[in-house]
């Protein structure tokens, strides 16, 4: 206890957070008192006067209240270990395996076809188990990986420097908003009105306890194009950079995305580019549209769907000093030994674990290595010409099922009149979507996602994804059974 003692009498010199002497007083209630009885209510009360709290919820204040379990757990009787193994089997007999029917969702994290080639390499010992390079320099066959990786994500998203890695979308995206705010000293981030929400509620946990103002612009409601004018008028000299998303959430392609870029520009205010790397085969890449950084989801680049993940956070930059010193996580480089043998080390690693904690730009705790080394492999096996035939077929299959849904007589399709890569929405005529894709499941289809409630000016629709894994055989069935639906 002696320890414990000092350890928090160091802890309240150096002001730390109020939480981590919470911990020390926790355990030290559980050391006095017997470690398996927990802590009485007066020990409790001790520590909340101590932290200048009431209740103990009040650390929780982050997580909506709708989810605390406002009774208490129930528990069956005591069942043997075959009861217990029947009594799963039966709960998970409720299932219906992903392999027995048609998913048409996305939303985040989108099913694609992963060569096997993919999974052999990635389960190799040498990687599976390596998790991060701490000896960097001994880890040569991961870092050789992770440089693979940069290189391959630099040259397909055409920007000069790309870390290694984040851990989705939504942290680099927080992560970009609170670098281009250190780079610019500004304190202004626009950002399009038909953004990812989750991906939004993210970037505003990131920026919550800086003086960071997250602003949004109006997109056109019939093409999603951006509003020049709006976003004139909310651009000023303390903006430090302008965001949108390339496929949106909402599956459309903005058609103005290099003037968006020339507006930031002209007031020397940053453009961040979000994107769906699949897309990059047949558009146009976010360093020839102008970003100066690009964030976006690697989780389409040999990654499975697994209760949504494993994701990839994709985030790069330009090749500047400012820009290239305020990256977060790492980057990885290669060089020469005295004896002129080739060689890989770190050359960046901005995380607070590795150097003094004020001057670290982020404190991101691990890397995604295995996912990155991933997305190198699938790459690197797909190439050039892959890339483009991957993003010709999603796109001509993204066509022919808007096409076909469009002449279904109570349904709209698409809801923006624009070119759709992967995702869209629709709606059908007096009907709720959550109805449409209930009934849907009941013919073993995930139709997609509901987004009612999500945007305030497109009402009640579905947001339906289709990639390379739908064959004319599956679309032409989604048909099919949505006709149904509508006749019911």
């Amino acid at each position: 206890m002696e320890t414990l003692e000092r350890v928090t009498k160091i802890m309240i010199n150096l002001n730390i957070h109020k939480e981590f002497h919470f911990i020390y007083l926790l355990i030290k209630g559980v050391v006095m008192s017997h470690p398996y009885l927990g802590l009485t209510q007066e020990e409790i009360n001790s520590m909340l006067m101590e932290m200048g709290i009431e209740k103990i919820e009040e650390l929780y204040r982050d997580i909506p209240s709708k989810f605390f379990l406002k009774r208490p757990l129930q528990y069956s009787q005591p069942m043997s270990e075959e009861e217990v193994r029947q009594h799963i089997k039966k709960i998970l007999s409720k299932n219906k395996v992903a392999n027995q029917i048609k998913l048409f969702i996305g939303g985040g994290a989108w099913f694609h076809l992963i060569p096997s080639a993919v999974k052999e390499i990635v389960r190799r010992s040498e990687f599976l188990t390596s998790y991060t390079p701490y000896q960097p320099e001994v880890s040569q066959g991961m870092l050789q990986a992770l440089f693979e990786y940069q290189s391959l994500m630099a040259e397909l998203l055409d920007i000069e420097v790309v870390n290694s890695s984040m851990y989705d979308w939504a942290t680099a995206l927080g992560e970009a908003f609170r670098m281009v705010s250190r780079v610019t000293k500004r304190s202004k981030i626009l950002y399009p009105q038909y953004i990812s929400p989750e991906r939004l509620k993210v970037a505003e946990t990131y920026t919550e306890p800086t003086n960071i103002m997250m602003v949004e612009y109006i997109q056109n409601r019939i093409d999603g194009s951006v509003d020049l004018e709006d976003l004139k008028k909310k651009i000023d000299q303390d903006t430090a950079a302008v965001y949108i998303e390339y496929p949106s959430y909402l599956g459309f392609i903005p058609l103005n995305i290099r003037e968006v870029g020339e507006i930031a520009h002209d007031h020397k205010a940053l453009f961040i580019i979000g994107v769906d790397p699949t897309a990059l085969g047949v558009f146009e890449s976010p360093g020839k549209l102008g970003a100066d950084i690009v964030v976006g989801e690697g989780q389409p680049l040999g990654m499975p769907v697994n209760f949504g993940g494993p994701l990839l956070g994709i985030m790069g930059c330009r090749m500047e000093r400012e820009l290239v010193h305020q990256l977060p996580g790492r980057l990885i480089g290669m060089t020469v030994t005295h004896k002129g043998e080739r060689a890989y080390t770190m050359i960046l690693q901005a995380r607070e674990q590795h150097i003094k904690r004020e001057k670290a730009t982020s404190n991101i705790c691990t890397n995604q290595a295995l996912c990155a080394l991933t997305a190198a492999v699938y790459l690197s096996l797909l190439g050039k010409n892959g890339i483009r035939i991957l993003g010709e077929q999603i796109l001509a299959r993204t066509k022919y099922l808007i096409s076909r849904l469009s002449k279904i007589v109570e349904v709209e399709a698409p809801l923006f009149k624009s070119i759709h890569f992967k995702e869209f929405t629709y709606r059908v005529v007096n009907k709720q979507s959550r109805e449409v894709l209930r009934r849907l499941f009941e013919k073993n289809i995930v139709g997609g996602i509901s987004i009612d409630g999500m945007f305030r000016d497109v009402g009640d629709a579905i947001l339906t994804c289709v990639t390379e894994i739908h064959s004319k055989e599956d679309l032409d069935y989604y048909v099919d059974s949505l006709k149904e639906v509508v006749e019911r």
